[in-house]
């Protein structure tokens, strides 16, 4: 290659490169855009936004206690010698059964001995009495007019034979005593948790017998979320006047242990004080007669149990609900205004499972989307296929048609079909 050629080559090079580049900002690519679509995209079931009173109920938990449960001791020492069929765990009795029997040979000989020891004060004490009255004779057949003083008449040792007489009294009462504690009473009507001792086995004062607890009725503690307490009646009480009939709300427990069951209770009390760690205030439902008329069809009720409840809080007159289906995020929802998809922003006031409450955002009669909607942008042309759940034919919805007389405005310009900011979303809205 000559040198004339070698020096002449980046030239051509730069120069080629220069033309391209030219050529390419010369003719840049033109983008064929055309109007969006005046059809519906999507096809939705709203349903028409109403106030009605709502009658709150919230949803709780907790476990199953007894009203009253005790440990069940000896107050004597002895062999038990019989046990009733009902002592036994999950054996229930009634107030005034005797569950145990303990051997009473040593306790009887202690009333023997008790008896004998007051035979001797009384008879120690009608002595004293006769030596008393033969006292004041003599004071008188000595011709004294003065009052004899209590020496003289043996006072002092009248009242220590009586003493006497008043301790052997009590030492029988308390034998006695002994022999009817003997026999192992059930101081309520109730049930049996656990057992501790059986036939032959000897116990003394303190030895635990069995656990036990009243069947009467049965609570439950329920914790209260702190945005429920507004809208339930707490039936408080003060130091002069307990909560009446009408302060105690109706409470439904519902249990899922073998097959779905369900139990009427009422709330009767509410705690002094909030939970330190939850920091939740709770409230005690009690079920009456839970073995009994109200033991319901199923399995009956366990203590220790965990159950659900429904509790009857108060009405909400001329509330406007939304299904939780149909919030998206907690904080907005979806409208159709003339076939037009918007967005609005909600203020929720009181949810539960199935509905919210809506404080602001929402009016009745607004048509509410409740199609599920993945990424959808405000101002979309949509059809509605059901009002309510009412199907609604295609020839009756109205479309936005665009005006073949309006010509395009010259300073308008028109925009590709992207995605909009939320901010461009609410100002379309």
């Amino acid at each position: 290659m000559s040198l004339k050629l070698k020096k002449l080559l980046p030239i051509i090079v730069l120069l080629s490169l220069l033309f391209a580049a030219y050529i390419v900002t010369s003719n840049p690519p033109s983008a064929k855009r055309g109007r969006p679509s005046a059809l519906p995209q999507i096809s939705v079931e709203v349903k028409k936004l109403v106030r009605n009173d709502l009658a709150i109920t919230i949803d709780s938990y907790g476990t199953i206690k007894p009203r009253t449960q005790s440990v069940l001791l000896p107050q004597v020492s002895g062999q038990i010698i019989r046990i009733n069929p009902k002592f036994r765990a999950g054996g229930f009795f009634e107030q005034g059964d005797v569950l145990l029997e303990l051997d009473q040979r040593d306790l009887l000989a202690e009333v023997k001995i008790a008896q004998s020891s007051l035979f001797s004060a009384e008879q120690s004490f009608s002595e004293e009495q006769a030596r008393v009255e033969q006292a004041e004779q003599d004071w008188q057949r000595l011709g004294n007019d003065k009052k004899a003083p209590d020496l003289v008449l043996r006072k002092p040792q009248l009242m220590a034979a009586q003493a006497s007489v008043y301790s052997a009294q009590a030492s029988l009462s308390k034998a006695e005593l002994a022999v009817e504690r003997s026999n192992i009473v059930a101081p309520y009507t109730g049930r049996i948790l656990s057992k501790s001792v059986d036939v032959g086995q000897v116990v003394s004062i303190g030895t635990e017998l069995a656990e036990i607890y009243a069947v009467d009725y049965v609570e439950i503690r329920l914790p209260l979320k702190n945005k429920d307490l507004p809208y339930m009646m707490l039936p408080e009480s003060n130091r002069f006047e307990n909560a009446t009939a009408q302060e105690q709300p109706v409470v439904t427990i519902y249990s899922d242990l073998a097959t779905r069951q369900s139990w009427q209770g009422k709330v009767v009390r509410t705690e002094g004080a909030f939970d330190e760690e939850s920091q939740q205030l709770f409230v005690v439902a009690q079920i009456d007669d839970p073995y009994g008329a109200n033991e319901g069809n199923g399995l009956p009720l366990k203590i220790g149990q965990y159950v659900s409840a429904k509790i009857k809080g108060k009405t909400i007159e001329n509330a406007l609900t939304v299904p939780n289906k149909a919030i998206y995020q907690g904080s907005y929802v979806y409208i159709v205004d003339d076939n037009i998809l918007k967005r609005k922003n909600i203020t929720i006031a009181w949810q539960s499972d199935d509905v919210a409450v809506i404080k602001a955002g929402l009016e009745a009669n607004e048509l509410l989307v409740l199609t599920p909607l993945g990424q959808v942008t405000s101002g979309t042309i949509v059809s509605i296929n059901s009002i309510d759940g009412k199907p609604v034919k295609a020839s009756k919805q109205t479309r936005v048609k665009p005006s073949a007389d309006k010509k395009p405005d010259k300073n308008s310009k028109s925009r590709p079909n992207a995605k909009q900011s939320p901010d461009e979303q609410g100002a379309k809205s």
